[in-house]
């Protein structure tokens, strides 16, 4: 029964991201939707200074704590009615409030059971954190190559300190959100001076240079390798 008990805040994000998936709430942040409607929402943003910007917080919380797919809408979102460097902060802080959120969540849904039993990610993630906790967990934020939740759960099950994993989510995620918030104002403004969706959009330096940017941070981990595999002593040749 404890342990039941224990599980219930991870229960609770669980519910809510089906609840939001099943909703269809994200749809409304495609730049497509949008784009359709930006001169409309930016005089809302107007209107309501303090609210419409914890709107995009607590969007970008809800989304990232409950672990659901598509939260890159959101920060496409962001970007398309906030602008790059102010939809980049509203962004960081709510995936960064969101991250706290999951990563507390697992932390007491697993306590101090960190041995046996982990999931298949805890284990592939175990040795590069256990040798080099510091960067592996700044990397890990950095690079779009792990699932972001699932990375979360992990951290928090291979007990990551509290303030290592905050600043490296904040660090990280200000890095990837930044380039996701300014894809998604590129698309936006594409969108909206086109009126419709198409590949002619990747020619849009404004669409293009982002996706670049993402680009190099997925080939991170592969630069890594090799300059891991070169650096690595060689055994003497046989005799």
């Amino acid at each position: 029964m404890k342990r039941l008990r224990a599980l219930i805040p991870l229960f609770i994000l669980i519910a809510i991201g089906i609840g939001l998936l099943a909703s269809g709430a994200l749809d409304r942040f495609k730049p497509e939707n949008l784009a359709h409607e930006q001169v409309q929402l930016q005089q809302q943003i107007v209107d309501h200074p303090v609210l419409a910007p914890l709107i995009q917080i607590g969007a970008m919380w809800m989304a990232i704590s409950t672990g659901i797919p598509g939260a890159v809408v959101i920060i496409f979102a962001g970007g398309m009615l906030f602008g790059v460097a102010y939809g980049t902060l509203l962004s960081t802080i709510g995936l960064t409030l969101g991250a706290l959120t999951l990563f507390f969540a697992s932390r007491h849904a697993f306590g101090d059971h960190t041995e046996g039993g982990a999931p298949a990610l805890v284990e592939r993630l175990r040795g590069g954190y256990q040798a080099h906790p510091l960067s592996y967990t700044v990397f890990l934020r950095l690079v779009p190559f792990f699932p972001f939740g699932g990375v979360t759960v992990a951290l928090a099950w291979l007990r990551c300190p509290i303030w290592l994993f905050t600043v490296a989510t904040l660090g990280g995620g200000a890095v990837m959100t930044g380039f996701e918030t300014a894809l998604g104002a590129g698309l936006a403004r594409s969108i909206a001076e086109s009126g419709h969706l198409d590949l002619g959009l990747l020619h849009d330096p404004r669409v293009f240079a982002p996706m670049l940017g993402l680009a190099v941070l997925a080939l991170v981990p592969i630069a890594i390798q090799r300059w891991r595999a070169r650096s690595a002593p060689k055994p003497p040749p046989a005799t």
